[in-house]
């Protein structure tokens, strides 16, 4: 008898291959229920990566603006943000230490558009959103320091 018992057990304490199975074909079915909906979040985190960027490269005109009362030139660029203008106008109080610490880039590795003075400010700035293309819907968009 105790040996019955004993044998009983160590038949249980394994799966059998009928319980992998089953145990796989659950996984895989969860996997085709959440893999789609992950798939496409890269592309929608880039746009908030370049919708925050696009606040902090704004801030940081502001403050360039504050300094040296006025924005940096179309030519002048963002680059004006990371090292002293060489061109005029000269900037007349720029901060040693620069104002952002590199020239920045979209998340998609192209420039931001900068232009001084702006169509509807004093300066436009803008990511032309994942095909880098002016216009465009969805992650195709335009993205400006204005977007919501």
């Amino acid at each position: 008898m105790f040996l019955k018992a004993r044998a009983g057990r160590r038949r249980r304490q394994g799966l059998t291959l009928v319980e992998m199975i089953v145990v796989l074909a659950i996984i895989a079915l969860v996997a085709v229920m959440i893999v789609p909906n992950v798939i496409g979040r890269p592309d929608q985190a880039r746009v908030t990566v370049a919708k925050t960027d696009l606040k902090t490269i704004a801030s940081s005109l502001r403050m360039y603006r504050l300094d040296n009362g006025g924005y940096p030139t179309t030519d002048q660029g963002l680059k004006a943000l990371v090292e002293r203008p060489e061109t005029e106008p000269a900037p007349a109080n720029w901060n040693g230490e620069g104002y952002l610490p590199e020239a920045p880039k979209d998340p998609w590795g192209r420039d931001y558009v900068y232009r001084s003075p702006g169509q509807t400010s004093g300066f436009d700035l803008m990511s032309h959103g994942k095909d880098g293309e002016p216009g465009g819907e969805g992650l195709d968009a335009d993205l400006t320091d204005r977007t919501r």
